[in-house]
């Protein structure tokens, strides 16, 4: 039986320059460090689905599935091989607090020139990424350079 690639959720909510993170705590993973509001995309789900529902579940924020931008992709070396998306939420409701305690002891807007120290490296390297929609490889130990990928 082939085994499926775990695939991850990333939520992108910007206020002008400002930037919503969480940080990460209690779950053995980035623990710590600050990362964007997501999660794992379930059985069945779609990735829009997966990331409204992260967003409530994590921030008690809701968002329209058709509120929701697909802005980038990271095929990531981690402990397996995994796929995460990152998407923009253009527009939300209620105001952003810790919902899961258990896995998070922070949450910040910070300014895109002032982000922290401590903050996943490959969710760093996204909120770098100069256009969009882009696709990244992060990890491997193949160099691979910007003209190798391309998104039509």
């Amino acid at each position: 039986m082939h085994q499926g690639i775990p695939t991850g959720v990333h939520i992108l909510c910007e206020v002008g320059d400002r930037v919503l993170l969480m940080r990460r705590s209690g779950t053995g993973f980035f623990d710590g460090l600050y990362s964007l509001p997501g999660g794992h995309v379930e059985a069945g789900e779609a990735i829009v689905e997966a990331a409204a529902r992260e967003l409530m579940e994590e921030t008690g924020l809701r968002v329209a599935m058709c509120d929701l931008e697909l802005i980038g992709v990271v095929h990531r070396k981690s402990d397996t091989n995994r796929i995460d998306f990152f998407v923009r939420a253009r527009t939300w409701l209620g105001e952003p607090a810790i919902r899961e305690p258990d896995k998070c002891d922070g949450l910040e807007w910070f300014g895109r020139s002032a982000l922290p120290d401590a903050l996943v490296p490959y969710v760093r390297a996204a909120l770098d990424q100069p256009r969009i929609p882009w696709i990244m490889e992060n990890g491997w130990a193949i160099a691979v350079s910007e003209g190798d990928l391309s998104v039509n």
